[in-house]
């Protein structure tokens, strides 16, 4: 079998997988599933601004909750349907990307990430101040028979899920084309050498403010389908951006940076781990954060190059590739 099969065949295997999943599983793990997918496109709205330009956020958490709140705010006050909101949080995020951006250029590394984590530390305090919702606090729940099931058959659950999944799939084919671009070649340029590749017209501040910019409105529609999933945006919680900015970032690691698959692999090993960690320890709750943190660093040790990096090790071994042989003249 050779390398293109074997990637053929895991990728139908997954797809049936992911399809069939929600008719598998009751409403729980669906919702856990559900909240994989947005964790996905999250994650890799940040792999394309870290792993494939080289730019470190902590700061997503963020964008996440422009995208939430952008969702709840335009249904339980303007009555839009949900649907309708996705591409509004996302080009709202995408601004605010921009606007966080442009000042960035003038920094990299460490003090890129403590200017985006001072991002996601300040958007709760925003919230509190300018938000009002549910009880007069940052919170806004929209009314769940706005989330309700479309097509006769399916429960909400299947249908959040599927709906989800959708969403998911085209944004990560999305970030396949545009890495195999020309703007995603000047991208990993921009990465790896910038000053050579300014030197051949490349735009540095384009590229970057750019994908800056797509980066964040791919953490907004996360945000706008987690209110879907979640039921609410919530800005109650003053940790709550910073830690989601972490686990985003977590899951690019886990998975594998700069590349396709691994977000998504990443994400659903992130929140599975956290569901399974969670009260593991009957009395003694205060330790599953203990406990996650300490699977985590053990996965991370393990496998460096994240999951995705271990198998093509693993595919190297199995299927090394075997140099053509050379024409004769």
């Amino acid at each position: 079998m050779t390398r293109r099969n074997l990637r053929i065949a895991v990728g139908v295997v997954v797809a049936a997988a992911a399809l069939y999943a929600p008719y598998y599983f009751g409403p729980s793990i669906n919702q856990e599933l559900s909240r994989a997918l947005y964790f996905a496109i999250a994650a890799m709205g940040l792999n394309l601004l870290t792993g494939f330009n080289g730019q470190v956020s902590i700061g997503h958490g963020a964008f996440f909750g422009v995208g939430a709140f952008t969702t709840a705010i335009l249904m339980d006050s303007y009555s839009w349907t949900f649907e309708l909101t996705i591409p509004v949080a996302a080009l709202l995020a995408a601004l605010v990307g921009v606007a966080v951006g442009v000042p960035a250029l003038r920094v990299r590394g460490l003090y890129l990430a403590l200017v985006t984590l001072g991002l996601a530390v300040l958007f709760p305090r925003l919230g509190q101040r300018f938000i009002e919702g549910t009880g007069g606090v940052a919170l806004i729940r929209p009314s769940r028979r706005g989330f309700d099931s479309l097509i006769d058959g399916l429960a909400n659950d299947q249908w959040q899920y599927l709906e989800t999944l959708a969403i998911a799939a085209l944004l990560f084919l999305l970030a396949w084309n545009l890495t195999r671009s020309r703007v995603g070649r000047a991208m990993i340029a921009v990465r790896d050498q910038e000053v050579a590749a300014s030197t051949v017209g490349i735009s540095i501040a384009r590229v970057k403010v750019g994908t800056f910019a797509l980066s964040a409105a791919y953490a907004g529609v996360a945000g706008s389908l987690s209110v879907m999933i979640d039921r609410a945006a919530d800005a109650t919680d003053p940790i709550l951006a910073f830690r989601n900015s972490i686990e985003f970032l977590v899951a690019v690691v886990i998975g594998g940076a700069a590349t396709i698959a691994g977000p998504a692999v990443g994400a659903l090993v992130l929140i599975l781990l956290r569901r399974e960690t969670n009260g593991l320890i009957e009395g003694k709750e205060m330790l599953s954060p203990a406990i996650f943190g300490a699977a985590l660093i053990a996965m991370i040790f393990v496998l460096p190059g994240g999951v995705v990096g271990g198998l093509r090790k693993l595919t190297d071994r199995v299927l090394p590739e075997h140099p053509r042989p050379k024409e004769n003249p």
